[in-house]
């Protein structure tokens, strides 16, 4: 059989649960011997479940899993690299103080009398690097070469280590293009040796560049696996959002009857290596939302927007000034809120009260040099409590004790209480009650009617036509197109996100 043709590793029935909620349900996933098969899925698809299960770092409860014909239960990564599974993630998990042969043989170094032999060490490592076309120091640090070159040492390391199955976990996401070519090289040059390589990426473009198949998880299912070269990109993006084309949802949304000079202008600003600059004017009364695939640049646009992430490149203007965010506190002082995705990390302080932590973005644009009153406190937490219906016993209760749609709406609470100019809203309805879902998009709109400017990042198409006034949509971490008026449905957004590039969201 040839190469490419024979299957390397073969999982079957793939099953994970964690305090009863299934992340992987059932899954088949085969790789074969001299191809690139790209994992793709959204947040919560069971990518990383599955990844975990085949490299031993989780336990499955079901399913069986064969390596070259073998049947392998690896019970840790240690004992799947030993079988031949190696992994990379896209943070080099090496040690950079150390240099580039001690990383390559850290574990494994040749020794004699119970002493390294470094010369030899360096030798090899030499021969090594030059399978990968790197003619670099070995005994230099390997912190002060790039992430790029740190990149292929690890993944010379694991193929040295297993050398029969190697998993990329988002290699590319802090390159840049001509890093990526580099990586890409030696990715072809390891296929051509026939070695099988999982790619999980969310950059569609280099998903068509690099892989021969694809495999797609949804919700931890199985959607389906296809070869790259017959499925459409509008096919492969209906199939991780779990739409169909034709499921159209007209526009819907927010009459701006305020339109005009924008309250917010963004021009050229960007981040390198992490959103490519754009220009974005939003208007007073204005919603626009940012829609993509994971990891298109979405919550990178809006971390630049608040200064989490300072742009170093373009500018910025509040009501006509000219203003400078270099950090989430220059933001508030301009007026900004920031909802953040993930609401437990990010925005929510758990053991502080719901009181505490509704004011906390007024009391930090304060300063803590004058303190809100006790009596104000109380006055403003139970006003959003009332008017957005957070269900709690007490404005002292610990906000962690609340269900997730209710930290939502108190975090909301948090930033309305500043009366910011610009709101961005990260993911507002995620993984939260049907209840809680319908209130925060009526509260959306209510917003936007009494003046309010607001960005909102949604994975949920139906809701951003719904209320946006604009979409602007995001691909491989650029600002790609804008749909407004009849051209602003679920179908239009879709074909922008699949558009390859040059084409428009028509095509």
């Amino acid at each position: 059989m040839p190469v490419g043709q024979e299957s390397v590793l073969v999982a079957t029935g793939m099953s994970k649960q964690f305090l009863g909620s299934k992340a992987l349900d059932g899954v088949d996933f085969d790789l074969r011997q001299g191809e690139v098969h790209s994992l793709l899925g959204e947040n919560g698809a069971g990518k990383s479940t599955l990844i975990k299960c085949l490299t031993g770092a989780y336990r499955r409860d079901a399913g069986t899993l064969h390596l070259a014909g073998v049947a392998i239960d690896p019970h840790n990564t240690f004992q799947a690299q030993q079988l031949g599974i190696g992994t990379v993630y896209q943070e080099v998990n090496l040690l950079p103080n150390l240099t580039v042969a001690e990383n390559l043989y850290l574990g494994r170094q040749p020794r004699r009398f119970g002493l390294t032999r470094t010369r030899q060490m360096l030798r090899q490592s030499r021969a090594l690097l030059s399978q990968y076309g790197l003619d670099i120091d070995p005994a230099a640090p390997l912190g002060q070469f790039s992430v790029a070159v740190q990149q292929v040492v690890a993944i010379a390391r694991a193929v040295d280590l297993s050398g029969k199955v190697l998993i990329l976990d988002e290699p590319t996401a802090s390159l840049d293009a001509h890093e990526v070519e580099l990586l890409f090289r030696v990715i072809e040059d390891l296929k051509a040796r026939g070695l099988g390589i999982v790619f999980i990426t969310h950059f569609l473009e280099q998903v068509y560049r690099i892989s021969d198949r694809i495999t797609v998880l949804r919700n931890g299912t199985l959607v389906g696996t296809r070869d790259t070269a017959s499925l459409e990109r509008r096919d492969l993006v209906a199939m991780m959002l779990g739409r169909e084309l034709g499921e159209q949802t007209s526009h819907a949304g927010v009459a701006n009857d305020r339109a005009g000079a924008a309250r917010v202008r963004f021009r050229g600003v960007g981040r390198r290596g992490r959103i490519a600059p754009f220009d974005l004017d939003i208007a007073e009364g204005e919603v626009v939302g940012l829609a993509g695939l994971l990891g298109s640049g979405r919550t990178e646009t809006a971390e630049v927007m608040f200064g989490r992430t300072p742009a170093d490149a373009g500018s910025i203007e509040v009501e006509g000034r000219s203003v400078s965010l270099s950090s989430p506190q220059a933001a508030i002082a301009e007026g900004f809120g920031f909802c953040p995705e993930d609401r437990k990390t990010d925005g929510i302080v758990g053991d502080l009260s719901v009181r505490e932590n509704i004011v906390l973005a007024l009391q930090a644009r304060q300063g803590w040099a004058k303190p809100i009153s006790r009596s104000e406190q109380n006055e403003l937490a139970d006003h959003y409590i009332r008017a957005l219906d957070i269900r709690t016993d007490g404005r002292e209760k610990p906000i962690k004790l609340l269900s997730g749609g209710n930290q939502q709406k108190a975090i909301l609470a948090r930033w309305l209480a500043m009366n910011p100019k610009l709101l961005i809203l990260d993911e507002p309805t995620r993984g939260i009650d049907v209840g809680a879902h319908a209130e925060i998009i009526k509260l959306i709109r209510e917003l936007c009617a009494n003046g309010m400017s607001l960005a909102v990042i949604s994975s949920e198409l139906e809701e951003l036509v719904a209320y946006s006034s604009r979409v602007r949509v995001l691909r491989d971490r650029q600002h790609v197109d804008e749909l407004s008026g009849e051209k602003m449905t679920t179908d239009g957004i879709v074909a922008a996100i699949a558009a390859s590039d040059g084409e428009g969201a028509a095509a």
